[in-house]
């Protein structure tokens, strides 16, 4: 296969990833009309299959630009729509402001990595940015979970609770800690 074909957009990498976005708009279909069952089962099979566009693309050397800006585009769509849609749920416990510094946290990094990368640096997720994403869709479960289940057990809700907490502060603290990185590119490239 040549390196112009594997390098199409119309590739298995930007299918998933489309299909992923697919179940990202049913999630926030399903929460705001009380199905939560199917919200969570859902927003499960979105989040886990995360990984599987990326490595398909690094694997079969399907890497496109389109897929390394569709990719987290779609991680941010799951994450943030699910934040909003829990937001018009009264029992859900999420306030508007979390989902606030979850969206305002997401639209400051992609900045910031648009300006770093668009003039020639590297700037890519790090470590604590994938547990950050980890946490927040463990909140977003556990969110459901409370709703499938009211009223739901205590050790749910306290979890529920610690979850959700969690991952608001590991979502202000990686994006101060982003801002710090962007800061050290920037600067770096100054003197370049």
């Amino acid at each position: 296969m040549s390196s112009t074909a594997s390098r199409t957009i119309y590739n298995v990498p930007n299918a998933l990833t489309t299909v992923r976005f697919a179940l990202a708009i049913a999630v926030m279909v399903l929460i705001p009309l009380g199905h939560f069952a199917s919200a969570t089962v859902v927003f499960l099979i979105a989040a886990s299959t995360d990984w599987m566009d990326g490595y398909w693309a690094r694997k079969y050397g399907q890497v496109t630009k389109l897929g390394r800006i569709f990719d987290p585009f779609v991680d941010k769509i799951i994450i943030c729509g699910s934040f909003i849609a829990l937001v018009g749920v009264a029992e859900s416990g999420v306030a508007s402001w979390m989902a606030t510094i979850v969206v305002a946290r997401e639209l400051l990094v992609t900045s910031l990595r648009g300006i770093i990368e668009g003039s020639g640096g590297d700037f890519s997720a790090n470590s604590l940015g994938k547990w950050k994403m980890v946490l927040q869709c463990a909140a977003v479960v556990s969110v459901l979970l409370c709703l499938i289940n009211d009223p739901a057990a205590t050790w749910l809700r306290i979890t529920t609770l610690g979850l959700l907490w969690s991952a608001i502060a590991l979502t202000v603290y990686s994006g101060y800690d982003y801002t710090l990185a962007a800061a050290r590119v920037l600067r770096d490239q100054g003197r370049a």
